[in-house]
């Protein structure tokens, strides 16, 4: 969102509908949709041929007229205004770039840019040629500005389309399948001007076939039979086709949740997959006594439920909405959870990552609730899980230590020399807990050796010293809590009976 953003959305639709009248009789094109786009946001429009996202795009420029319902833009009522009142709107708030470019093939380059500046009788003529040739410098055609369209490239001419789409300074860019007639490393040019355009205050509308580009926009509105599709199931789930996000509305079972109400519990036998439509839900995590530690906020176009169906079958967190407004929720079933991922190998793979993600998170959280998903994510964001076998040495006493531990699965023995040099179990860790804090803290050198349980694997997710320190900057908190742990656990080592070892 641009800077400058004012609190009235600069577009307000409601209850928009098209019906044509056809021989076979009336067709619903568009089914009373309501949608919002604020200044400063790109938005990709996307859906099948037939679906109404053109007839929609259409009625928003004014090409078509709504049977009945609202577009007001920048507080005007688009919808009710005549032919000749569009028009003159048109000309002073809109600007349209189309898929096959639309330049005036016998003006040059400057004067299909100067040309809206005429018909619409803003600046003077000085100030249309001056104004032209500071556009086609943003777009980086001045050289080619006394040329005819026919003597330059397509990726060119869609160039200058977009100048000349802001040759009035309007508000508003409706782009339709603007990269469609380009190859795809010019297209990727065209949507770079499109985004330093948002960057600098314009609120760009982009009609779009390609999945890839849509994803980079702030948002994405998916029209499908005439409706729009969520926007954050949309969002949560971005990683699928169209096809695939149509489907799953078709399985969806909407659900509200008043502020403070349980949506899953920890220790429950999870079958369902929920994504936030509209609230927003709070995640505890339980302590031993029945007691529950805060550990996060999901927002809009969030999810959460899928650790239960691709892990061990039970919750890990309770969740629950929050307090202040009640929440909405899109629930898939197991099965229809099961089917969505065995047909999309890139959402598996985002939710099992999203999943080790999340463990960390809640186990980080857990030891300090100071510290934000964003410092979690700087710290987390190069690290990885690792499995140890049954028996494997993951610290070794002794050795210099530059690596804390978290354990996501699995048990760890604790173990110490004695006098004889015989290992003897201190401790045993599980899942959920952490270690390697003390040599990180000042000991330098490892008091024990940490070894995988007989029997076990272990999972673990490693970070090196500059990570932890990113942590412990960030929260006193969470400084305070590991220094406690590290000094219990000394004391523990050294009181045990066992040999002290240097440090």
């Amino acid at each position: 969102m641009n800077s400058n953003t004012s609190s009235q959305p600069l577009i307000a639709i409601k209850k928009l509908l098209k019906i044509y009248k056809t021989p076979a009789g009336d067709f619903t094109a568009v089914k009373g949709v309501d949608v919002e786009v604020q200044r400063g946001e790109f938005v990709a429009v996307i859906g099948k041929s037939g679906s109404g996202k053109s007839t929609f795009i259409n009625m928003i420029t004014g090409i078509d007229r709504p049977t009945s319902g609202e577009i007001m833009i920048g507080g005007e009522p688009v919808h009710s205004f005549n032919e000749a009142q569009m028009a003159a709107w048109r000309g002073r708030n809109l600007g349209i770039v189309f898929q096959f470019f639309q330049l005036f093939p016998t003006l040059t380059i400057l004067e299909n840019v100067i040309l809206p500046m005429e018909l619409n009788d803003l600046y003077t003529k000085s100030e249309r040629k001056a104004r032209a040739m500071h556009l086609l410098s943003k777009v980086e055609m001045t050289e080619q500005a006394y040329k005819l369209p026919s003597m330059i490239s397509g990726g060119q001419q869609q160039r200058v389309a977009i100048a000349r789409a802001l040759a009035n300074d309007p508000p508003l860019i409706v782009a339709d399948e603007p990269t469609g007639n380009l190859d795809s490393k010019t297209a990727a040019k065209i949507f770079s001007l499109f985004e330093d355009l948002v960057a600098s205050g314009k609120t760009i509308l982009m009609v779009t076939h390609d999945s890839d580009l849509a994803r980079r926009a702030n948002r994405t509105i998916l029209i499908s039979d005439g409706e729009i599709v969520n926007e954050y199931l949309v969002r949560a789930l971005s990683k699928l086709t169209q096809d695939q996000l149509v489907e799953v509305t078709r399985n969806v079972q909407p659900q509200i949740f008043q502020p403070g109400a349980t949506i899953v519990r920890q220790g429950e036998v999870g079958d369902k997959f929920y994504i936030l439509l509209d609230g927003k839900a709070d995640v505890y995590l339980s302590e031993p006594g029945g007691s529950q530690v805060y550990v996060n906020q999901l927002k809009r176009g969030e999810y959460f439920g899928e650790m239960a169906l691709l892990g061990g079958g039970l919750r890990t967190a309770t969740v629950k909405a929050s307090n202040d407004a009640p929440v909405s929720v899109a629930a898939l079933d197991d099965m229809a959870f099961n089917q969505l991922i065995a047909t999309s190998y890139t959402l598996r793979t985002e939710l099992t990552g999203l999943i080790q993600q999340r463990s960390v998170y809640d186990q980080l959280q857990a030891v300090s609730s100071s510290l934000t998903a964003k410092t979690l994510a700087a710290a987390l964001e190069n690290t990885d899980s690792v499995t140890y076998q049954a028996g494997r040495e993951i610290v070794k006493q002794g050795d210099v230590g530059t690596t804390f531990y978290f354990l996501l699965e699995g048990k760890v023995d604790i173990l110490v020399k004695d006098e004889q040099g015989k290992d003897e179990l201190v401790n045993q860790l599980t899942k959920g807990t952490y270690f390697g804090e003390m040599a990180l803290m000042g000991d330098s050198r490892r008091m024990a050796t940490v070894r995988v349980s007989k029997g076990r694997t272990a999972k673990v997710v490693e970070l090196n010293m500059q990570e932890f320190e990113k942590l412990i900057a960030a929260s006193e908190q969470f400084k305070q809590n590991i220094s406690k742990v590290a000094g219990v656990r000394k004391k523990e080592l050294e009181g045990s009976g066992k040999r002290k070892v240097k440090k």
